[in-house]
């Protein structure tokens, strides 16, 4: 755990912002992957490491903003 203790919030944040909704336009790739899954359509091997690789970075920030909360350092 101390690798995610020590890297710095906003590194996570500006992560999950471009490489989490990396393509942009015409939506966020993790939002079609998403709609994909709900619609029961993400069945190709290509599409599931897709979404697992888009939701990596939103992860990882969940993982640290709860890590902070637990240890006492959130706002």
């Amino acid at each position: 755990m101390s690798l995610l203790d020590q890297t710095p919030l906003t590194l996570f944040v500006l992560a999950a912002l471009t490489l989490g909704l990396a393509p942009f336009l015409p939506e966020p790739h993790i939002w079609e992957k998403l709609k994909m899954l709900m619609a029961g359509t993400l069945v190709r091997p290509l599409d599931m490491f897709d979404l697992a690789l888009h939701a990596l970075p939103w992860v990882a920030l969940l993982a640290k903003l709860a890590r902070m909360v637990w240890r006492g350092q959130g706002g």
